[in-house]
C-alpha cells in the first residue's frame, strides 16, 4: 500500500470568499440543497452519530464527496431557487468548478454538530486520510476553522491530491471506490470505536454531466494557457541549459585542437 503524505499543506488556490459559499452550498441541509433528489444526496453524503455513552458527549457528523453527479445537482437546485438564465447558471457553474478544484484535487465537504464537551482538533488534517485503491492520500489543504475548538455546529472543506506525485497518474481513474477514514480519537465520544469509515461506489458517478458548456470550456481555456506558461518556462530553461552546454563544447573542442597541433 502506498502513502502519500505533504507535510508542505500545498495551498489549493482558493478563495475566503468561494471556501465560505462552498461550505453553504455543500450543506446538504440547506434550503437550495433540500430541493436536490434525495437519491443523489443520499449516493453522495455519508452520516454518523457517536456518543460517549454518559451524555456528556454527543456527536452528529455528515461528509459529502464531491461526485460530478452531485456537483451537477445542486448547479440544478442553484439555478431554479433563483430563477437564473442560463448564462447566470454557467457563471455559477464556473466559479463553484474553479473553487472546487477538481482537476488537481478530490473533495469533501464535512459538517459536525456537537453537543456537550468541546472537541479539539487541531492540527485537524492529522485526523484524516484517505484510501483510493492502494493508496492512502494525506490531505493537501482544508478549512482551519477545524483547529478552533468545537461545539455546536460546523462545516468546511477538505481536500485531497488528484494525482500521483511520483508518476503523475490520476489516482481515480479505474477506482472503485473512495474510503474516508477520521481517527477516533478526535473525541470521547468516538474512540472507542475505532476509525470512522465512510464509503462511496465512485463506478455510479457520471463525470461526463460536467464536461460540456460555456463554464466548462473557460476553465480549460485557463488550464490550457496555465500549461502553455508552463512550458514556454521549460523551454526557456532548456534552451538556457543547451546554450551552456553548447559553449563548453566549444570550449572543449577548442582545446582538443590546440592539443592536436602541439
Amino acid at each position: 500500500m502506498k502513502t502519500i503524505i505533504n507535510n508542505s499543506k500545498k495551498k489549493v488556490a482558493l478563495s475566503c470568499v468561494a471556501i465560505v459559499a462552498l461550505c453553504v452550498f455543500g450543506h446538504a441541509t440547506t434550503a437550495s440543497a433540500s430541493r436536490v433528489a434525495e437519491r443523489i444526496l443520499n449516493a453522495w453524503s455519508r452520516t454518523g452519530e457517536y456518543s460517549d455513552g454518559t451524555g456528556s458527549q454527543f456527536i452528529r457528523l455528515r461528509v459529502t464527496y464531491y461526485a460530478a453527479e452531485y456537483i451537477a445537482a445542486l448547479i440544478r437546485a442553484e439555478a431554479e431557487r433563483n430563477l437564473w438564465t442560463h448564462d447566470e447558471e454557467e457563471n455559477y457553474k464556473y466559479y463553484l468548478l474553479r473553487a472546487l478544484n477538481l482537476d488537481e484535487t478530490i473533495a469533501f465537504h464535512i459538517a459536525f454538530d456537537v453537543t456537550g464537551v468541546a472537541m479539539h482538533l487541531q492540527p485537524f488534517d492529522r485526523h484524516l486520510r484517505l484510501h483510493v485503491g492502494g493508496t492512502v492520500l494525506a490531505p493537501v489543504d482544508y478549512d482551519r476553522r477545524f483547529n478552533f475548538r468545537l461545539q455546536g455546529q460546523r462545516d468546511g472543506m477538505v481536500w485531497f491530491p488528484r494525482f500521483d506525485p511520483d508518476t503523475g497518474r490520476d489516482l481515480l481513474e479505474g477506482a472503485r471506490e473512495l474510503r474516508l477514514t477520521i481517527s477516533g480519537a478526535i473525541s470521547q465520544a468516538t474512540i472507542s470505536s475505532g476509525d470512522l469509515r465512510f464509503v462511496w461506489d465512485i463506478t455510479r458517478d457520471d463525470p461526463s454531466v460536467l464536461t460540456t458548456g460555456p463554464a466548462v470550456a473557460r476553465l480549460e481555456l485557463e488550464r490550457l494557457n496555465r500549461r502553455l506558461d508552463r512550458l514556454m518556462a521549460d523551454k526557456r530553461n532548456l534552451e538556457e541549459q543547451l546554450h551552456s552546454v553548447d559553449m563548453e563544447l566549444a570550449t572543449i573542442n577548442a582545446r582538443v585542437g590546440e592539443l592536436q597541433r602541439q
